[in-house]
């Protein structure tokens, strides 16, 4: 074979791989998402970068993320392009003003239930006393729910310092009369003594009743029921006093639904037609990754793990967001 027959050979072989390449590829090319700090938001990020790279062909790079900082770089400078799972409510009128100036784009509200906070009984003491269905209800049985240093009174347990929800529900006990129905407010004192409450109660097989949040681990590991207030959310309340430390005369109020949709830089969005119907679609339950975090937790794993746990245990989920290509594409790299 001559010098320019294999010459000949080697430029068509190049343009047939150039012709076969898959377009994705080439559409997609370099994305960054942002990592945010909690977990439900890390494995979503991760999740994502799965997704894009072993599905749609994308390069990604995962960057640190947080609320404000994440939402004003997007905004102002075009990046990230993407932030997986973005609780919008601290931000929601300057999002829409940046949905309106074509900077921003929403996908997915990707905790399709919403992130719910509130308080809550083990659903074994739901089950076995059908008539709490309520703070109040609960209020009126101290017995059930006895504080670990008297048992003679009932226990409401409070959120960490520094946290905000321990001003909300100190004031919610105020407004409920805690203490007047035998009730006292338990200073948890962290994180983990909120939790290990929790765990303490579930292994005496014994009421709790406190403050809570989803999605989480803990309600992924431990089976509960989230009590009503009796009324809606007033926003001008919450804002007057519920919310405020010290409100003197605080009124029963319901806690917000936090919702956490994907966000897009408008740049991005336009570019990749494929990857942004599938942003715009793949939403998950607090049930489901309750249960995903959960087992993150049990097994100290990182989000990426907690990821493609994710992918091979929920295949029945996942794949119903993508196209069947795609789908077998992500499943051959697992």
């Amino acid at each position: 074979m001559t010098m320019k027959t294999l010459l000949i050979s080697a430029v068509f072989a190049a343009a047939l791989l150039t012709v076969t390449a898959p377009a994705g590829a080439a559409e997609c090319g370099e994305i960054s998402i942002a990592e945010m700090k909690w977990a439900s938001a890390g494995i979503a990020a991760n999740f994502d970068k799965i997704i894009l790279e072993n599905g749609y062909g994308c390069s990604v790079t995962i960057v640190d993320g947080d609320t404000l900082p994440t939402f004003a770089s997007m905004n102002e400078k075009g990046t990230p392009d993407i932030a997986s799972e973005y609780w919008i409510n601290s931000v929601r009128a300057l999002l829409d003003q940046a949905v309106k100036a074509g900077r921003l784009e929403q996908g997915a509200e990707i905790l399709a239930d919403g992130a719910i906070e509130g308080w809550w009984i083990p659903k074994f003491i739901a089950d076995a006393n059908p008539d709490i269905r309520s703070v109040e209800d609960a209020l009126r049985h101290p017995e059930l729910f006895p504080a670990e240093d008297d048992p003679s009174k009932g226990a409401v347990y409070n959120c960490p310092p520094d946290w905000s929800c321990r001003i909300s529900t100190t004031n919610l006990f105020k407004a409920l009369g805690g203490k007047r129905n035998g009730f006292e407010l338990v200073d948890t004192g962290s994180a983990k003594g909120l939790d290990a409450s929790i765990a303490r109660a579930f292994d005496s097989k014994v009421g709790w009743l406190g403050y809570y949040w989803a999605p989480t681990a803990i309600l992924g590991k431990y089976d509960m029921t989230r009590l009503s207030f009796g009324v809606g959310h007033d926003k001008a309340e919450w804002d007057r006093c519920t919310s405020v430390a010290d409100c003197p005369r605080p009124a029963v109020n319901s806690y917000p639904v936090s919702r956490a949709f994907t966000l897009m830089t408008r740049s991005f969005a336009s570019r990749d037609g494929p990857v942004t119907a599938y942003l715009k679609t793949r939403k998950w339950d607090n049930g489901t990754i309750n249960q995903v975090l959960a087992w993150q937790d049990e097994n100290r794993e990182s989000n990426e793990d907690a990821a493609i746990y994710f992918l091979r245990n929920y295949e029945s989920l996942w794949t119903k967001w993508v196209p069947a290509d795609v789908a077998e594409k992500v499943k051959a790299s697992l």
